[in-house]
């Protein structure tokens, strides 16, 4: 790690984290905080996989759309209007869009294939954009003169990486840039996050082989074809094994290349100072 205690913390000239772990559970939230101090450069992953790697096929699908509509289709073959996605750090709501959910067309659902395509798109969007972590560090020093960096990463980094391999491309590369931080949720967490899912539900990405896995088992239980599943319906009752399917590999990504915080802790925090105490007494805890 490029920290490997507390005085290795509060000595380095430059601080660079990369925060990690369940979406809601606290990463935007404390990489606001070091963001408003000004003097932490904010790398979010999934912004810059909306306007960097994604970004034209989330165009292109919402042209499609208009191309169905004679009064838009007129327009854009005269080049008369623009249609773009307006992707902000608080806004990433077309990436998720695009992604989609599948089933029945008539709720809103994409045909499997369709929604594995997209998987595949976002899988290798999510990758480039993670490997740009250092170009992104060393430009926020270069370039703009922040001392220091936050990597703010999406929930499925987990599902690209094997953390048992210590040569894991992926993990090899975070980890000489950053020090890696899981910030952990606990049982009553999880129950809140699939409230909320279970109230909102949002678009994911999965690993190839547990959605194969999910959507063959969802078939089976409800004994329905694939063009008849409700989507909202399927990604709720899967959003549970999800949660489950990640821990064990967001543990494994901390006890081999990083640290663990809690969202309790995480919550805890209010300055860039409180960070740097929360930070010095894990990796402290770490070496005993």
């Amino acid at each position: 790690m490029l920290y490997n205690n507390a005085q290795d913390w509060r000595d380095a000239p430059q601080k660079r984290v990369l925060f990690f772990g369940m979406s809601g559970l606290g990463k935007t939230y404390i990489s606001n905080i070091l963001r408003g101090a000004g003097s932490w450069f904010h790398y979010s992953i999934d912004y810059r996989i909306g306007t960097r790697y994604m970004g034209e096929y989330i165009a292109d699908n919402a042209k499609a759309e208009a191309m169905k509509n004679p009064f838009l289709r007129d327009l854009l073959l005269s080049d008369s209007i623009y249609i773009g996605s307006n992707i902000t750090f608080e806004n990433l709501t077309p990436v998720s869009s695009y992604l989609g959910k599948p089933g029945d067309e008539t709720k809103g659902g994409l045909p499997i294939d369709e929604y594995h395509r997209r998987q595949e798109q976002f899988r290798l969007a999510e990758v480039h954009a993670l490997l740009d972590t250092e170009y992104f560090a060393d430009r926020a020093t270069r370039l703009y003169d922040y001392p220091h960096f936050i990597c703010d990463t999406g929930g499925s980094i987990c599902e690209w990486v094997d953390a048992d391999d210590p040569k894991d491309v992926i993990l090899s590369e975070l980890s000489k840039t950053c020090l890696m931080v899981w910030i952990k949720g606990d049982e009553a967490h999880s129950e809140e996050l699939i409230r909320r899912f279970d109230r909102a539900p949002k678009p994911m990405s999965y690993q190839p082989e547990f959605l194969h896995r999910v959507w063959k088992q969802y078939l089976d239980e409800m004994a329905i074809p694939e063009t008849d599943v409700d989507p909202d319906a399927f990604i709720r009752w899967t959003y549970a094994q999800a949660l489950a399917h990640r821990q064990p590999r967001y543990a494994a990504m901390a006890k081999n290349w990083g640290v663990t915080v809690s969202a309790e802790q995480i919550s805890q925090v209010k300055t860039s100072e409180d960070f740097d105490r929360l930070i010095e007494t894990t990796l402290d805890a770490r070496q005993q």
